[in-house]
């Protein structure tokens, strides 16, 4: 007789094509996984390592562009930024400083040190490597986080999901440069869904296009934001948001949705 699943894995391609069918997304749902040594993250199935030093921008967009299941360790990424924010360097005063990014991305010393300060990063010490894969190959069952890249109408349609049930308001900050500490950064921090803006090196070194946002979230977050969108579409309220015309009588528009209230 087969076992049952355990109760911390899900149905994830089931859940990946539930999405698809909900939001028709153009990019590939992936999963992010941090290992306490190397040799945990080689383990797992088709893994492959970088040949070149990258981002790890790069490496995320080789799971979500390519479809590619990819494992790293600190020697992979370059510099103490990609790094330090999935908390394979230390965030020690050096770092905090951010002395390379006076002149470059803020005007004084100050200012560069209160950005590196605003970063949400995984503590260092507890992590050798990290793995991501797209979430539907079940290579990581389940995966610390799930990311979504999405257009800003999908990713309403996602937050009103999350919302359906168990209401709360949402709170989101965006940093700036190095926004994969609002994404990622903070919601292997934090264990709560994270926006972000993708920043300048998301889209220049990771391939994301200008419409894209992205969503970074535990499993059973984005389960309960399937379930929430599945409700929301019985009751009318899908993604395509279709224009109903800036010119028409509303009401026939809005009793479609409110008709029985």
């Amino acid at each position: 007789m087969q076992q049952a699943a355990p109760s911390d894995q899900f149905d994830l391609p089931d859940m990946v094509g539930d999405l698809n069918n909900l939001l028709r997304l153009k990019t590939t749902v992936i999963g992010m996984k941090m290992f306490a040594t190397a040799a945990e993250m080689a383990a797992i199935p088709k893994i492959r390592r970088p040949t070149a030093v990258h981002t790890t921008d790069q490496i995320v967009s080789m799971a979500s562009r390519l479809g590619w299941t990819v494992g790293i360790t600190a020697d992979d990424l370059v510099g103490a930024q990609c790094r330090a924010v999935i908390g394979l360097a230390p965030q020690d005063e050096k770092w905090l400083a951010g002395e390379n990014y006076v002149g470059v991305w803020h005007g004084t010393a100050e200012d560069a040190a209160k950005r590196q300060q605003a970063l949400d990063v995984v503590p260092h010490g507890r992590y050798q490597a990290l793995v991501v894969s797209p979430l539907a190959s079940g290579r990581l069952n389940p995966p610390d986080i799930c990311l979504v890249y999405a257009t800003p109408g999908q990713m309403i349609i996602l937050i009103n999901g999350l919302q359906y049930t168990g209401y709360k308001k949402f709170e989101w900050g965006v940093v700036g440069e190095t926004a994969c500490a609002d994404s990622w950064g903070r919601a292997l921090k934090t264990g709560e869904p994270s926006l972000s803006l993708p920043c300048y090196a998301e889209r220049r070194y990771g391939g994301v296009p200008d419409e894209e946002m992205l969503m970074a979230l535990k499993p059973a977050h984005l389960a309960k934001a399937i379930a929430g969108m599945k409700a929301l579409a019985k009751n009318g309220l899908r993604y395509p948001i279709a224009p109903y015309g800036i010119q028409s009588d509303v009401r026939a528009g809005m009793g479609v949705s409110y008709a029985k209230k």
